[in-house]
């Protein structure tokens, strides 16, 4: 097992460069198998999620070939649909939450899709019924194997129609498009996702003629078309990446300059950030945070204490929540955290107690943070990476602690973040792969 070992309290100076979107980078890979030709993806992470899609792409039958260190063209003219049922496909597939995302495009094109219980982190329930509810509204038939953990689902031929989506998930409105793209007739999602990744998807299948219109609200009209074609694409910078290296900044003192963030992408991230007292300058499209001795959370006007939850987008994004739960440890004043969609990711925060931050976990979905004010440091301990955003939080957290940290089960964190200790490295991080 791969261990971070890091020697905290050092400020950290530079330029950082976000990688591609891993959670767009998983839905527009999916997206190739909607057409025959050739579909060039520009900005991909190197990332384990997105490494193990690619290569599940590749054995079904997908011909991938690297064009560059990010870039590369899928030519999905010789897929082997029931490769889906082989003892090889059940162990790739389980391994990767992001794989659910090709029985979509599946169902449409060649009629039938199957799915192992797909991976994943362990934050809590994450059913899929938003997926599968949708696919039969369009005509499917679906069959659930509750001894083998197999999802089947089967149509001659998908029919449009109008859906209210139970709830708003990112990866079943995406699943749903992709099937109602190459549907019979108009399909209407109401309360349908509509973050930036999802939009991205949604143009990425326009320029393959397809016919999508209200990208960025929550009622997505798709008509169908009989056939889609190749087309070219680039994937956003990752907001989550970036939200993260603002926490970094913030924690450390450092002076740090975030490049190309595209931010009209960003929605509220930076200002919910603002609220914690940080400083961000955008510059052109960087974003540039300021070395800070000191950060003050914000109060409501009533002076009662600051709420920061989740949402759905464009509310802030849960993925991100645990990283502001960090960047108050160190701030003046208290917040109370409210992670409202998943019931299982503030339980991370027993090791940050550990390091001597001041929180009082309420319940599996609250945590209410006594900002210390950075009086003493966080102080340097070893611990593990329950999955890809506590573990970078914890990252974070042993970056500006006094002494060393350790974390194992890294692999959790290169699942979601690119050379992430090489990168560090280069702004002045003190940080090895051991």
């Amino acid at each position: 097992m791969n261990i971070f070992e890091i020697n905290g309290g050092k400020k950290l100076s530079g330029e950082l460069v976000p990688q591609g979107a891993k959670n767009e980078a998983l839905q527009v890979l999916c997206a190739v198998l909607l057409t025959p030709k050739k579909v060039i993806i520009d900005n991909v992470p190197n990332i384990i999620d997105v490494n193990k899609l690619i290569d599940l792409l590749a054995s079904m039958g997908v011909k991938v070939e690297k064009l560059g260190e990010e870039k590369y063209s899928f030519e999905a003219n010789e897929v082997d649909v029931d490769y889906l049922i082989s003892d090889e496909f059940k162990e790739k597939g389980s391994s990767l939450r992001g794989s659910i995302m090709i029985l979509g495009p599946l169902l449409a094109r060649f009629g039938k899709g199957y799915m192992p219980k797909p991976g994943g982190d362990k934050i809590g329930r994450r059913r899929l019924d938003t997926h599968f509810i949708g696919f039969e509204k369009l005509g499917a038939h679906f069959h659930y194997d509750s001894k083998e953990f197999f999802y089947e689902v089967k149509a001659d031929r998908l029919k449009g129609t109008y859906m209210h989506l139970d709830e708003a998930s990112v990866t079943g409105t995406a699943n749903i498009v992709m099937a109602a793209a190459l549907a019979e007739g108009k399909t209407t999602i109401y309360n349908a996702a509509c973050e930036p990744y999802l939009q991205q998807l949604c143009k990425m299948i326009n320029s393959m003629g397809g016919k999508i219109s209200g990208i960025g609200s929550n009622m997505i009209v798709i008509e169908g078309v009989d056939e889609l074609q190749g087309c070219q694409h680039r994937i956003l910078p990752d907001m989550i990446e970036i939200g993260s290296f603002i926490g970094l900044a913030a924690m450390t003192g450092s002076e740090i300059t975030i490049k190309n963030v595209s931010y009209p992408d960003l929605g509220i991230i930076p200002d919910t950030f603002r609220k914690l007292g940080i400083k961000i300058e955008l510059q052109g499209d960087d974003l540039y945070i300021p070395a800070q001795d000191h950060y003050e959370i914000e109060s409501y006007i009533d002076g009662s204490i600051m709420t920061i939850s989740d949402a759905p987008w464009p509310g802030f994004t849960p993925d991100l929540l645990s990283i502001i739960l960090v960047v108050a440890t160190q701030a003046r004043g208290s917040v109370l955290i409210h992670q409202k969609m998943f019931e299982s990711r503030l339980f991370f925060v027993d090791k940050l107690i550990d390091m001597g931050a001041k929180i009082i976990l309420c319940d599996p979905h609250r945590a209410t943070v006594i900002g210390i004010d950075k009086e003493y440091p966080l102080r340097g301990i070893s611990m593990s990476s329950p999955d890809i955003r506590a573990g970078v939080s914890l990252l974070i957290a042993a970056l500006s602690a006094e002494g060393k940290s350790q974390i194992s089960n890294i692999s959790q964190i290169d699942r979601g973040y690119q050379n992430i200790d090489a990168r560090l490295k280069n702004i002045g991080a003190d940080i090895t792969r051991m």
